[in-house]
Formats: structure tokens, sequence, C-alpha cells
């Protein structure tokens, strides 16, 4: 189905981006004070916080319609249930502490606590776990969808991707902020729009759940525990994700950082609501067997919208992807550029090399989906390698069970995820023995896992107070 935008829907979300950039010069370009770039002056208040974790945590936006649409309702105990849970556990063991650290960043935290090699190590791994690759990825099918496929989605990819560089290098973290607070207004608006204008096309929930199957109306979606129980591992990546560290780190105090995290979590749990029925609405209204569910969202407002509502609800989801990919370039940005480029470049402004970085992100998040063109790819990838390796040096650095002699950080870091890669590697180039990318049947996630956790029994260090 190719979409049907009229001018007045394209001047909607030209506007859109013109607004963003006016945000973003709102304050100008902030060169010269560094906590005011990177976690502006840590004075974010609680409304702030919250619109900007909120928005930043639900990029995957098509990949939430492409699973409501196949799957039902058993979004809210894999793609939800996890994330509540391990949010709620970040903001009662790390929120405060963080706050409390004066640390900007996760790879100067672990150099803080255990050594300055390390520090520079972990940038590289967290680089590319913030990778933007898959939000630049949506956002290319997305307006290869609007435009009707005049060109291929690695050109609006770029395009879009190097809009957001422009943005982010002019304003820091205060230019993601404000605009986030403008996207989580877009994103509510959008999806209630979408499901007002579905009830009055095809009726109420008892209509809808008449025309949905057995599969969409069960809570597990149809898979296995084992498969569910993979969701609520990779759910861990809430422990290292560098955008929950630096909002945590940006909040006014402690409590605005635990509170925020709470009143986040109500927010997801309403959003989640609204984009689960929209794509079951979209599954009744659309039927199956859609060759590209992934955008079972723009399909369902191409169909039931008027003009002009079309192009806002559009905006929402450019918004909602938008969001993360920002907040996701900025952070990759300042890892490789403030956390590992610096050592080498010590009198280069650190603002600078963070905005050199933000380009680098870009055009490495460009050539990333080449090689994997899907977003459950890469996520499932970059997610699978990486966090295995860093998650007990990050927990290590506030909690003390989970403390490690420094040298074993660097263990953990290499070693285990040089497990789960070979793993991955194993899976997909011995196809006889895999399925997807599980060798013999095993997740690479698991292996690198078990072999973090063999490395922290051997090398935890429980002597020194954390500090």
């Amino acid at each position: 189905m190719d979409s049907i935008f009229t001018g007045l829907d394209w001047l909607i979300v030209a506007s859109y981006f013109v607004f963003l950039i006016w945000l973003s010069w709102k304050k100008g370009w902030n060169s010269d004070d560094e906590e005011e770039f990177l976690l502006s002056g840590r004075k974010v208040t609680l409304p702030a916080f919250v619109a900007t974790l909120v928005s930043t945590w639900y990029g995957g936006i098509l990949g939430v319609g492409e699973w409501s649409y196949q799957f039902g309702i058993s979004q809210w105990l894999i793609l939800g249930v996890p994330f509540y849970i391990f949010s709620a556990l970040f903001a009662i063991f790390l929120a405060g502490k963080i706050r409390l650290n004066k640390a900007l960043t996760i790879p100067e935290a672990i150099a803080n606590r255990y050594s300055e090699k390390a520090g520079r190590l972990s940038a590289l791994p967290i680089f590319i776990l913030v990778s933007p690759a898959p939000y630049i990825l949506m956002l290319g099918l997305l307006f290869q969808f609007l435009s009707g496929g005049d060109a291929p989605f690695l050109f609006y990819a770029s395009l879009v991707a190097l809009f957001s560089v422009l943005y982010i290098t002019i304003g820091g973290f205060g230019a993601v902020i404000r605009t986030d607070i403008l996207q989580i207004i877009l994103m509510f608006s959008g999806f209630i729009i979408l499901l007002i204008f579905a009830v009055a096309e095809f009726g109420g929930f008892g209509t809808l759940t008449n025309s949905l199957t057995d599969v969409h109306l069960d809570i597990t979606g149809g898979n296995s525990i084992q498969y569910i129980l993979v969701w609520f591992f990779i759910a861990l990546w809430t422990f290292v994700d560098p955008s929950f560290h630096q909002r945590a780190a940006a909040a006014e105090s402690p409590e605005t950082a635990r509170k925020g995290i709470f009143v986040s979590i109500g927010f997801w749990i309403v959003f989640d609501f609204l984009t689960c029925f929209a794509g079951l609405y979209a599954f009744a209204i659309l039927g199956e067997g859609l060759d590209q569910p992934v955008l079972a969202y723009p399909m369902l407002a191409e169909q039931i919208l008027p003009i002009g509502l079309k192009g806002l609800f559009f905006v929402s989801l450019l918004a909602t992807i938008m969001s993360t990919l920002d907040s996701y370039l900025f952070i990759s940005g300042q890892t490789l550029g403030r956390d590992y480029l610096l050592k080498y470049f010590p009198d280069v402004n650190p603002n600078l090399l963070t905005r050199i970085g933000i380009l680098v992100s870009a055009l490495l998040g460009i050539l990333l989906i080449i090689i994997y063109p899907s977003v459950i790819d890469l996520w499932y990838v970059i997610g699978s390698v990486f966090i295995p390796g860093l998650l007990i040096p990050v927990l290590g650095i506030y909690l003390k069970p989970f403390k490690l002699k420094a040298v074993y950080v660097i263990i953990s870091i290499i070693g285990a995820s040089a497990i789960s890669l070979i793993w991955l590697i194993l899976g997909t180039t011995h196809p006889d023995q895999a399925v997807g990318y599980a060798y013999f049947g095993v997740e690479p996630f698991y292996p690198g896992l078990f072999a973090a956790i063999l490395i922290w029994i051997i090398g935890k260090d429980g002597e020194e107070e954390i500090r």
C-alpha cells in the first residue's frame, strides 16, 4: 500500500522539523560548559525528566506495531513487563547513587571506580550499544512509505540522520530535552487520535475481540516460556543503557531521579495500552497477511484518518522515533568523542570531540543498516554481544556485591563480549546446527552472561567500600 499524502499533511511534517530546529537554537551554541552541554547543568526538573525518559525509551514504535499486529496483547508481557520491572529496580537501587556520583558518563564512572584503562575500553562497546542504527532504519522506512517508494529507504534514512546531527550539535543535551517535551505530547496525542478513529470505524472493544485470533488474545502470544524469559534477560539492557544513566545524572536531585522513573513507568503502561490496541485494530481493519507488518500503524492511519490528522499522526510516529534517535546520537557521540578520543587529543575541546563523535555515530549507523537492514536483528545482535560484558562492571560501580577487581573489569568487558560474539558468528555460519543466531539451540546472550558471572565469582572484590 502506498501512502496518499496531501500538501497539508506534508506541511505539518515540515513544520515539525522546522520547530525542532527552533528549539535546538533556543539557547544557542554552548561550547565551553561541559556539564551544561552534557547534562544541562544537572538541573533537570521532574516534568522534563519524565518527558525525556518516556519518549527516549520508546523509540522502537514500528517494531511494537509489528508485534501487536501479529501477537496481540502479549506485547504487554513480553515488551512491557520486563522493562517495567528492571526500570523500577534501577530507580530503587541505582538512580539516586548515579545522581550523587560526580562522573558525567558511564565510562568516566568506570574509570573513577576501577581504572582509566577500563573506562576508556568500556567506551567502545557502549558506543556501539547506543548506536542509532535501528532508529535511522525505521525513519528511512517510514519516509519511503510516505513518499510512495520514489527513492530507496537508505536515502531518506541518511537525510533524517544528518538532520538530527544538525540540531543536536547546536544545543547539546538541552536541545534533546526541549525537543523531547514536544515529542511526548505528539506521541500520546497521535495514538489517542488513531484509536478514536479506529473505534468509530470498526466498533468498540467488544466488536474488536470478536475479530481477533486466539493468539492475539493469549497473554503469551503463543510463545514458549523459554522465549519469554529471553526478553526478561534482554531487559537487563536497562541497567547498562547510557540514556537511563544520563538522565539520572542530569536530574536536579536524587529524589527527582527516583520519582521520575516511577512516573515514567506509569506513562509507559498507558502508552503500551494505546499502541497495543492500535495494533489489534490494525489486524481487525487491515486483515491478516500484511507484506510488511512493521508498517501496521502507518497503513492503519492511511486507511482511517482524514487529511491533516493523517499528517499529525505521522508526525507522532516521527516524534516517537526521533526522540530516541537524537538521544542515542548524542550519547554515542559523547562516548566516542569525550570518553575515548579525548585521551588521544587532550588539547581539543571535549564538546567539539562530542560533536565530531555525533557525526561519526550517524555515519556508522547508516553503515550498520546496510549490513543489518532489520530493526529486530540490530537490537538482537548489539544487545546479545555487548550487554553481558558490561552488566556486572556497571552494577559494580554502585552496588558492592557486584564490585570487581580492576583487572577483571577488563576481562569481563572483553571476554564475555567476545564469547557472545563468537557464539553469534557460529550460529550465523553453521546453519545446519543453528536456528536463527542460536548455536545448538543456545542464544548467544547466555554464554556471554555465563562467562560474565564466572568472571564475577572469580574476580569480585568485597574489601573496599563503594565510594
